[in-house]
């Protein structure tokens, strides 16, 4: 199993180097207590078996998260993870969706068809033409 022995931030990333020295990033976006901690609560961490950990945050990465395929975001992803004041379950509900599969594709459980990222991509857009034709 990798290791990870040291890490580091930048705005928008953690990354890590393992044993080995090879170094890898995850986007903070999957992680948000991360991304808005100060950067004293970000160095309060301590190294477990499995992964890393920080108390005050309550928050847990995996040493093998660092080397999953979706260690970036989609852009559908990054845009619901960045835009937290859309409602998921009624802009899925908006779309015929069920509100979990969206959720599931948001967080990366679930990977949507390419036909799938089309319609949810077309309903963003039809959106924010709504919201400029109502200003």
């Amino acid at each position: 199993m990798m290791k990870i022995l040291k890490i580091w931030f930048d705005a928008d990333y953690i990354y890590g180097c393992d044993e080995n020295g090879h170094e890898y990033r995850q986007s903070l976006l999957w992680y948000p207590k991360l991304l808005t901690a100060s950067d004293e609560e970000r160095n309060e961490y301590s190294f477990g078996y499995d992964g890393i950990h920080w108390r005050e945050l309550d928050e847990d990465i995996s040493f093998e998260s660092f080397v999953y395929d979706d260690a970036e975001p989609t852009p559908m992803q990054r845009f619901f993870l960045t835009h937290k004041e859309i409602n998921v379950a009624e802009f899925a509900r908006s779309i015929g969706m069920n509100a979990t599969l969206l959720r599931n594709y948001i967080n990366g459980f679930k990977k949507p068809s390419v036909e799938r990222e089309n319609a949810i991509r077309k309903h963003v857009h039809e959106l924010g033409e709504a919201l400029v034709e109502a200003w």
